[in-house]
């Protein structure tokens, strides 16, 4: 388990080297290059923040704080602001534990997203980590619009040794998720992971199909506890965090899974989208394997995103 930890760190330190590179000598010209803190110093910090993609909601908030945090402690260097800048962060961040509810209830798991963002590879990895806990997993296979959502689905069951409800392309959603319910309740699992078409150009009707599937399980499996994650890819940036907002307006999202956190300059939309929809990230993927998704930690992830390279073997 410490391994694949430290694996994990290591491949999301180098996954947000790009992010880091630009967000650190920044900050490092910005703390070295005042010698008083001044409203220069802040416009410079926010200039530098909101570039990094970390939103203009987040920023207010980290700078706010930062100045409270001035004034409360007396600071005059620029300098010993570093440290409160990314113990706000970590903050905005923080993950309570109860955002992992689902994992020890019986719980039915919505996860939707637009295609292309990984979304059908997550909800296997995350079969695949329910599975290491021992629990018993059914997967529903309601994207019968994309012709290969059901056939990758049932690889990634395979491997998890779930049971894979539906996949056949074109059959209606929602009497997958009838089934898959039906399924869950007769085997006794501990959780049943739904698979969605991810249509979002299309709002009402991806609206209309979510609703139906929700009457469903509502009037089918009241006594189940509910989890809805979006899954998006960190390297689209902001344009995640729209896509966040337009799927916050169909669904009454829970959570987010941010995917490809390895090969993106965009690291900082983890802050923005917490910040701006006060919806927690739960997870994220830096890789292909099943390991390469874990649950969020703000003190790793703002350790990664922030701290420099020296520093970072150091807190491994």
């Amino acid at each position: 388990m410490e391994e694949e930890k430290k694996g994990f760190w290591g491949r999301l330190v180098s996954g947000l080297s790009k992010t880091r590179d630009s967000i650190v000598s920044g900050m490092d010209s910005i703390f070295n290059g005042f010698s008083h803190i001044d409203d220069d110093f802040y416009e410079e910090l926010e200039e530098l923040l909101i570039m990094g993609d970390l939103g203009v909601k987040a920023t207010c908030d980290i700078l706010d704080d930062l100045k409270e945090k001035v004034k409360e402690l007396h600071i005059k260097e620029p300098s010993d602001c570093r440290q409160i800048l990314i113990d706000s962060i970590k903050e905005q961040m923080y993950v309570g534990e109860t955002a992992y509810e689902f994992e020890e209830k019986t719980s039915v798991v919505m996860v939707i997203g637009v295609n292309g963002v990984g979304k059908t590879t997550t909800i296997g990895k995350l079969a695949g980590k329910l599975r290491d806990k021992k629990k018993k997993v059914v997967l529903a296979a309601a994207d019968t619009f994309r012709a290969a959502a059901g056939e990758q689905l049932r690889e990634w069951a395979n491997r998890a040794q779930a049971e894979l409800i539906g996949g056949q392309e074109g059959s209606d959603p929602a009497a997958v998720v009838y089934d898959a319910v039906a399924a869950a309740k007769a085997r006794h699992a501990d959780v049943l992971l739904c698979d969605t078409a991810g249509r979002l150009h299309n709002k009402k009707n991806l609206m209309d199909e979510l609703k139906k599937m929700n009457r469903i399980i509502d009037r089918e499996y009241p006594e189940a506890f509910r989890e809805t994650l979006v899954v998006l890819d960190a390297t689209t940036g902001q344009n995640a965090l729209q896509q966040a907002k337009e799927f916050n307006e169909v669904a009454d999202i829970t959570g987010i899974i941010l995917t490809k956190m390895d090969g993106t300059a965009k690291g900082g939309i983890a802050v923005a989208i917490q910040a701006e929809l006060g919806i927690p990230v739960k997870y994220i993927g830096v890789g292909e394997t099943i390991d390469d998704l874990q649950k969020f930690n703000a003190d790793t992830f703002v350790n990664a995103l922030f701290v420099s390279e020296h520093k970072e073997e150091e807190t491994c």
